[in-house]
Protein backbone atom coordinates (compact mmCIF):
# COMPACT_ATOMS: atom_id res chain seq x y z
CA UNK A 1 0.00 0.00 0.00
CA UNK A 2 1.24 3.26 -1.07
CA UNK A 3 0.43 6.73 0.45
CA UNK A 4 -0.38 9.64 -1.62
CA UNK A 5 2.37 12.22 -1.73
CA UNK A 6 1.08 16.02 -1.49
CA UNK A 7 1.43 18.49 -4.03
CA UNK A 8 4.67 20.71 -4.50
CA UNK A 9 5.12 22.72 -1.67
CA UNK A 10 7.13 25.76 -2.19
CA UNK A 11 8.86 26.05 0.55
CA UNK A 12 10.09 22.43 0.43
CA UNK A 13 12.07 22.44 -3.08
CA UNK A 14 11.88 18.38 -2.37
CA UNK A 15 9.09 16.16 -2.43
CA UNK A 16 9.31 13.77 0.65
CA UNK A 17 10.59 10.18 0.22
CA UNK A 18 7.85 8.22 2.28
CA UNK A 19 4.46 9.47 3.06
CA UNK A 20 5.22 9.43 6.97
CA UNK A 21 5.49 12.75 8.50
CA UNK A 22 8.87 13.27 10.35
CA UNK A 23 11.02 15.90 11.97
CA UNK A 24 13.18 18.23 9.35
CA UNK A 25 16.24 19.87 10.80
CA UNK A 26 16.16 23.36 10.62
CA UNK A 27 17.06 24.41 7.24
CA UNK A 28 20.06 26.45 7.07
CA UNK A 29 19.96 29.20 4.53
CA UNK A 30 20.66 28.80 0.64
CA UNK A 31 20.46 25.06 1.35
CA UNK A 32 17.12 22.78 0.46
CA UNK A 33 15.83 20.41 3.45
CA UNK A 34 16.97 16.74 2.94
CA UNK A 35 14.70 14.12 2.72
CA UNK A 36 13.19 12.71 5.62
CA UNK A 37 14.36 9.46 6.99
CA UNK A 38 11.78 6.61 5.49
CA UNK A 39 11.24 5.29 8.82
CA UNK A 40 9.97 8.35 10.04
CA UNK A 41 12.40 8.89 12.66
CA UNK A 42 14.34 11.72 12.10
CA UNK A 43 18.14 11.06 12.71
CA UNK A 44 20.96 13.52 14.29
CA UNK A 45 23.83 14.15 11.77
CA UNK A 46 27.09 12.09 12.15
CA UNK A 47 29.66 14.30 14.69
CA UNK A 48 32.47 16.07 12.62
CA UNK A 49 35.88 14.91 14.33
CA UNK A 50 38.92 17.61 14.21
CA UNK A 51 40.62 14.60 11.99
CA UNK A 52 38.66 13.55 9.59
CA UNK A 53 37.67 17.57 8.47
CA UNK A 54 38.87 19.09 5.41
CA UNK A 55 38.54 22.89 4.14
CA UNK A 56 35.12 22.30 1.69
CA UNK A 57 34.24 19.31 3.65
CA UNK A 58 36.49 17.03 1.50
CA UNK A 59 38.15 13.60 2.60
CA UNK A 60 42.16 13.94 2.93
CA UNK A 61 43.96 14.07 -0.05
CA UNK A 62 45.04 10.79 -2.61
CA UNK A 63 48.06 9.69 -2.97
CA UNK A 64 49.17 8.99 -5.94
CA UNK A 65 52.08 7.08 -6.80
CA UNK A 66 53.57 7.60 -10.68
CA UNK A 67 54.81 4.30 -12.58
CA UNK A 68 57.27 3.87 -15.04
CA UNK A 69 57.46 1.77 -17.37
CA UNK A 70 59.50 -0.31 -18.72
CA UNK A 71 62.54 0.37 -21.00
CA UNK A 72 61.71 -0.49 -24.53
CA UNK A 73 64.32 -3.09 -26.22
CA UNK A 74 66.20 -2.14 -28.69
CA UNK A 75 66.69 -5.31 -30.10
CA UNK A 76 63.32 -6.01 -30.06
CA UNK A 77 63.13 -2.56 -32.40
CA UNK A 78 65.41 -3.39 -34.50
CA UNK A 79 64.41 -6.92 -34.85
CA UNK A 80 60.87 -5.93 -36.18
CA UNK A 81 62.47 -3.15 -38.27
CA UNK A 82 64.58 -5.90 -40.10
CA UNK A 83 61.70 -8.07 -40.50
CA UNK A 84 59.86 -5.25 -41.80
CA UNK A 85 62.95 -4.32 -44.55
CA UNK A 86 63.14 -8.31 -45.55
CA UNK A 87 59.95 -8.61 -46.49
CA UNK A 88 59.66 -5.38 -48.65
CA UNK A 89 63.54 -5.11 -49.83
CA UNK A 90 64.43 -9.30 -49.07
CA UNK A 91 65.15 -9.88 -53.04
CA UNK A 92 67.88 -7.53 -53.43
CA UNK A 93 69.14 -7.84 -50.25
CA UNK A 94 69.87 -11.79 -50.28
CA UNK A 95 67.98 -12.16 -47.67
CA UNK A 96 70.60 -10.45 -45.03
CA UNK A 97 67.81 -8.46 -43.20
CA UNK A 98 65.47 -11.64 -42.64
CA UNK A 99 68.51 -13.35 -41.11
CA UNK A 100 69.55 -10.39 -38.62
CA UNK A 101 65.97 -10.22 -37.91
CA UNK A 102 65.85 -14.02 -36.62
CA UNK A 103 68.77 -13.09 -34.47
CA UNK A 104 67.99 -9.98 -32.99
CA UNK A 105 64.39 -11.42 -32.24
CA UNK A 106 66.15 -14.15 -29.80
CA UNK A 107 68.09 -12.17 -28.69
CA UNK A 108 65.45 -9.64 -27.76
CA UNK A 109 63.58 -12.37 -26.47
CA UNK A 110 66.21 -12.89 -23.95
CA UNK A 111 66.31 -9.50 -22.82
CA UNK A 112 62.38 -9.10 -22.39
CA UNK A 113 61.74 -12.72 -20.84
CA UNK A 114 61.76 -11.03 -16.76
CA UNK A 115 60.02 -8.07 -17.86
CA UNK A 116 62.81 -5.59 -17.13
CA UNK A 117 61.85 -4.28 -20.82
CA UNK A 118 59.38 -4.58 -23.00
CA UNK A 119 58.70 -5.13 -26.51
CA UNK A 120 58.35 -8.95 -26.39
CA UNK A 121 55.42 -8.47 -28.98
CA UNK A 122 57.81 -6.41 -31.49
CA UNK A 123 60.14 -9.35 -31.19
CA UNK A 124 57.77 -11.78 -31.84
CA UNK A 125 56.76 -10.11 -34.82
CA UNK A 126 60.14 -9.34 -36.19
CA UNK A 127 60.73 -13.21 -35.51
CA UNK A 128 57.79 -14.36 -37.66
CA UNK A 129 58.48 -12.00 -40.13
CA UNK A 130 62.01 -13.16 -40.49
CA UNK A 131 61.47 -16.94 -40.43
CA UNK A 132 58.47 -16.28 -42.83
CA UNK A 133 60.86 -15.07 -45.39
CA UNK A 134 64.11 -16.33 -44.50
CA UNK A 135 63.99 -19.76 -46.24
CA UNK A 136 62.95 -17.67 -49.79
CA UNK A 137 65.62 -15.09 -49.47
CA UNK A 138 68.23 -18.13 -48.80
CA UNK A 139 66.58 -20.09 -51.86
CA UNK A 140 66.41 -16.97 -53.94
CA UNK A 141 69.89 -16.12 -53.02
CA UNK A 142 71.36 -19.81 -53.85
CA UNK A 143 69.28 -20.06 -57.26
CA UNK A 144 71.41 -16.98 -57.77
CA UNK A 145 75.00 -17.84 -57.21
CA UNK A 146 74.63 -21.11 -58.63
CA UNK A 147 72.55 -19.73 -61.37
CA UNK A 148 75.51 -17.27 -62.35
CA UNK A 149 78.46 -20.34 -61.32
CA UNK A 150 76.58 -22.60 -63.55
CA UNK A 151 76.36 -20.36 -66.39
CA UNK A 152 79.42 -18.72 -66.40
CA UNK A 153 81.11 -22.43 -66.42
CA UNK A 154 78.80 -24.10 -68.94
CA UNK A 155 80.49 -23.84 -72.92
CA UNK A 156 78.34 -21.62 -75.12
CA UNK A 157 78.41 -23.66 -78.33
CA UNK A 158 80.17 -21.77 -81.17
CA UNK A 159 78.28 -21.77 -84.69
Amino acid sequence: MTYPQPGPDPTRPYPPVSGVPGPYPPPVSGVPAPYPPVSGVARPYPPVSAVSYQPGGYGPPVQRIAVQAPLMSGMATASLVLGILGVLGGWCLFGLPCVLAVILGHVALRETRDGTRSGHGMAVAGLVLGYVFVGPMIAFTVMVFFGSIVGAATPTPTP
